[in-house]
């Protein structure tokens, strides 16, 4: 009975996240104006619970889907922004780094989103620049951190240091604490060498802002790795619905990650909307005339 239950609410999830979508894409009109107009900044993010925060924050907000990727169009703050939902992983990240910088030549870009914890002194929802990014490799690139952390009004901790970008959701606090033995650094994620490569090779300044989804010593649902992979909301609860058939328990775990990936995305909206009016400062506005 139980596993019914859970099994239909989260079916009726599935059915309402793809209704959403579908009334979430533009129209060509809408789109071929927003393509037009020229952007502050862009921000990359793999999911879309990692951008639901920023979406709420930015006006005249326009949708476009297709080619693997969503991109969200709209003002923040009097700043146009382009932020695009790549997928999870490194090649899906790479590809749309390349296509926004392609089709947008932004100024800047923002690899934002979610990140592991690999210290103990970073805490669930505490947020972190990298200064240098390393994959699995060893291979590294250094990054700018010129944001003045102490001038923003954050909830929070502020961590600044390397980050580590793998191939594979790091789940348990046994795999956490091996990599950062292997490959010393302080958060770990899936996408942010390659946005940074892909920028360092198009010369276009780079910066990753992450907020902790969770520590070192927590311990991630087994069915987080097959909920990564998809490329849809839609897609993803039809996952987690295959989950709760499979494993009943596990609506408990996957509802306290949602609850978790909604603080953790409003924390990042905040954090990323007041990096980008430090690093996108806005014209004066002119002077009234007497």
């Amino acid at each position: 009975m139980i596993q019914n239950l859970a099994a239909a609410r989260v079916r009726q999830a599935v059915m309402e996240a793809a209704r959403k979508e579908v009334q979430a894409v533009a129209s060509p009109d809408q789109a071929a104006q927003a393509t037009r107009q020229p952007c502050h900044a862009a921000v990359l993010l793999a999911l879309g619970q990692e951008a639901g925060g920023l979406d709420d924050r930015m006006d005249q907000l326009v949708v476009l889907r297709g080619a693997g990727f969503a991109v969200h169009l709209g003002r923040l703050e009097g700043r146009r922004l382009v932020a695009v939902i790549s997928g999870a992983g490194r090649q899906a990240s790479a590809d749309a780094a390349k296509a926004i910088l392609q089709a947008h030549r932004p100024p800047m870009v923002l690899c934002a989103g979610f990140c592991g914890g690999l210290d103990p002194r970073l805490r669930r929802h505490d947020l972190f620049v990298a200064n240098e990014v390393i994959d699995a490799q060893g291979r590294t690139i250094q990054l700018a951190c010129d944001l003045d952390l102490a001038a923003m009004r954050l909830r929070g901790n502020v961590h600044v240091g390397r980050l580590v970008t793998v191939d594979e959701p790091i789940r348990t606090p046994t795999e956490k604490h091996a990599l950062a033995q292997r490959l010393p650094a302080l958060a770990v994620d899936m996408e942010s060498f390659a946005v940074a490569e892909v920028c360092r090779a198009e010369n276009v300044p780079c910066r990753v802002l992450r907020v902790v989804s969770d520590a070192v010593d927590d311990q991630l649902p087994r069915e987080v790795a097959g909920l990564v992979r998809q490329k849809t909301t839609a897609a993803r609860l039809g996952a987690a619905l295959a989950s709760v058939w499979n494993r009943p328990g596990s609506i408990k775990d996957l509802y306290r990650l949602k609850e978790n990936a909604l603080i953790a995305s409003d924390r990042l909206a905040e954090f990323l909307a007041q990096a980008i009016g430090q690093l996108c400062p806005l014209p004066p506005a002119p002077s009234a005339r007497g």
